[in-house]
């Protein structure tokens, strides 16, 4: 079902972002007869959409793949009458209510709006990359750590996100050496030091990764360059864990929402709200620490939770 109206229409709620957060928020406010619209993005179902294997979701004895997940989620919420509109929103209004929420030329009005745009994970930018990814390439050790049980692999980053999953890794891999550009790390002191002790764990200064080699089905090795000098040289791994960071997709809320120094929406403590009224954001987008599709799922069903007594409490 799909969403084309040219003049605007009130909607009760309308969801943005189409992951775990935002399919849960619309399982949540259409069973509570709130009606909801999801504008779900072109790239509809967020990071889960690229991931093969899910083993880590509740409810999934066996695992499930992220697209068959999103897909489940997607039925449950139309099942209940969320409707859907697979296009990308080019601006939100939101200095006044009902909110304004542009699609090209198409304009909706929302008395509440659920934000649930996620987070992209940075990346090196190599085509071996793409090829690659979720064969040998992973930007989430705790989604994937548990596949390269006594393997050879790598961490990219200086940051404490990198350090934390190099320690991850250690419980699976035989070796994790973490690769950086310089000698100068990001991460803070004490996450340093733990990987540092961790004699599982080695590390590459003043080193780049220049190419991820593969034999067609998965990462056997990588091209590595030496920062310094730009010498050239190959070695054997098994994986590579990207984890140079994230970005949150907010962009298009830029001076109308609260974020922190990185991006991410600040919520009140607790709570899916937001520093406007009547707009509660969910899942990755607000989340710079766990980036777990159960965790999003949770904050899905708060946001939905929060968007109804907010109403309630308006009279509407």
């Amino acid at each position: 079902m799909s969403e084309t109206a040219t003049s605007p229409k009130l909607e009760k709620v309308i969801i943005i972002g189409s992951g775990p957060a935002g399919l849960t928020a619309a399982i949540y406010s259409s069973r509570a007869r709130l009606n909801p619209f999801m504008i779900e993005g072109e790239e509809a179902g967020g990071q889960l959409m690229i991931t093969t294997d899910v083993e880590n979701y509740p409810g999934f004895e066996h695992g499930v793949t992220g697209p068959e997940l999103i897909a489940v989620m997607r039925k449950q919420a139309e099942r209940f009458g969320t409707r859907f509109l697979t296009r990308n929103v080019t601006k939100v209004d939101l200095s006044v209510r009902p909110f304004k929420v542009n699609v090209g030329n198409q304009e909706f009005l929302a008395e509440t709006i659920i934000v649930s745009t996620g987070a992209s994970a940075k990346w090196l930018g190599l085509p071996s990359e793409k090829q690659y990814y979720n064969r040998g390439v992973s930007a989430c050790a705790t989604c994937d750590g548990a596949f390269f049980k006594e393997a050879e692999v790598v961490v990219v980053g200086g940051g404490d996100t990198a350090m934390e999953e190099a320690n991850f890794l250690t419980r699976f891999a035989s070796k994790v050496h973490v690769i950086h550009r310089s000698e100068n790390f990001k991460a803070s002191k004490i996450m340093l030091e733990r990987a540092q002790k961790n004699p599982k764990i080695s590390f590459m200064m003043h080193t780049a990764v220049e190419e991820i080699i593969g034999d067609g089905k998965s990462v056997i090795g990588l091209k590595l360059k030496d920062t310094r000098n730009n010498e050239i040289r190959e070695m054997k791994v098994q994986g590579i864990f990207v984890a140079i960071g994230h970005q949150p997709n907010t962009k298009m809320f830029g001076g109308q929402l609260t974020t922190d120094e990185a991006g991410y929406i600040k919520t009140k403590p607790g709570t899916t709200y937001t520093n406007v009224d009547g707009v509660f954001a969910a899942g990755d987008v607000q989340d710079p620490h766990y980036r777990q599709a159960i965790s999003a799922a949770g904050t899905g069903c708060m946001a939905a939770i929060d968007a109804e007594r907010w109403l309630e409490s308006l009279g509407e």
